[in-house]
């Protein structure tokens, strides 16, 4: 007797080739590296050239993930982007990705959970796979954040960068007998309630504008940990793991403090936590995925190891997913 599991196959990442420093920043905004440091952990971002669109940043991403992996746009079936901030309304930023790839089959989609996204996106991805719908999906978070943020107001423009993450999952039938690989359980979650403490004051159906990002900053916080601890417990459960057989939590880099307090309320060492969030800030749904491909690039994480993504964003949303990698 065989069983599907949606195995990883590549990672790749993209960043944009501008660096904004903190000190930059204070040049035009009330605010000190010291000040966004302690508070966020935040050094500097990546912020995406004139002309160039998220989709540009999520092909590279894309190529790099394929050069990882071995393989050519041929051979991948779906391509899944999630995204907050899509080239256009419409078409999907994924059908454009598409398009600059080359491919002429196989389908693509958005999905939009904002920093959640990639999350959303693997677990959908593994769910196309074991149901027959893709062998091979290609799975990406890219986002252009910065053009969504109001550079006046310290409180949100220094938290966010863009950049661009890739993974490929492939559908492979394991006897009974082998050992375990790919995605072993998942679990997501959102509560439309909280949608006012993060969200952006525009959209095509309210004001025609793609408006600016607003956050209440300690209310988020409030939740972040709680809602992140409740979600990675819930994926060991179905798995039947603990936090201790963990190898590797890369959880979404937002903030420096929930980041280790979440580590901290799982009983998590930091040297299993992957962190990024200094050079990279909050790239929203190419968070995770970016940090994935520092610690796969510099050897952290290797074949056989227990990883735990996480992710929490606007909604709320959040979830988790546990990969054998």
């Amino acid at each position: 007797m065989t069983r599907i599991r949606s195995i990883v196959r590549g990672v790749g990442s993209y960043l944009p080739q501008r660096v904004l420093t903190n000190d930059e920043l204070a040049k035009t905004v009330d605010t000190s590296d010291e000040w966004i440091q302690q508070r966020v952990g935040i050094k500097e971002r990546h912020i995406a050239a004139e002309g160039e669109f998220t989709s540009d940043l999520a092909v590279a991403a894309a190529r790099a993930a394929l050069d990882n992996a071995g393989l050519t746009p041929d051979d991948i079936d779906l391509i899944i982007v999630a995204t907050t901030t899509p080239d256009y309304t419409f078409p999907a930023a994924a059908t454009l990705v598409q398009m600059k790839l080359g491919m002429r089959h196989g389908f693509a989609f958005d999905l939009q959970a904002v920093c959640s996204g990639f999350v959303y996106a693997v677990t959908t991805a593994d769910s196309h796979i074991k149901n027959g719908l893709a062998r091979r999906v290609l799975v990406i978070g890219a986002e252009t954040f910065t053009r969504l943020l109001d550079w006046t107001d310290r409180t949100t423009c220094v938290l966010f960068g863009d950049g661009a993450g890739a993974m490929i999952l492939e559908g492979v039938e394991l006897a009974e007998d082998e050992p375990e690989r790919g995605i072993l359980a998942s679990a997501l979650r959102s509560d439309g309630q909280h949608w006012d403490k993060l969200y952006v004051d525009g959209g095509p159906s309210s004001t025609g504008t793609a408006g600016h990002v607003h956050m209440q900053g300690p209310e988020v916080f409030r939740h972040a940990v709680g809602k992140i601890t409740d979600v990675v417990y819930a994926t060991l459960e179905k798995s039947g793991y603990t936090v201790a057989d963990l190898d590797w939590f890369v959880p979404h880099q937002a903030n420096k403090r929930i980041i280790d307090g979440a580590g901290a309320k799982l009983g998590l060492p930091t040297e299993k936590v992957v962190t990024t969030v200094d050079i990279h800030a909050n790239t929203s749904a190419a968070s995770v995925p970016l940090a994935l491909s520092v610690a796969v690039a510099d050897g952290r994480i290797k074949p056989g190891d227990l990883v735990m993504l996480e992710a929490m964003g606007g909604g709320f949303t959040w979830g988790a997913s546990l990969i054998r990698w």
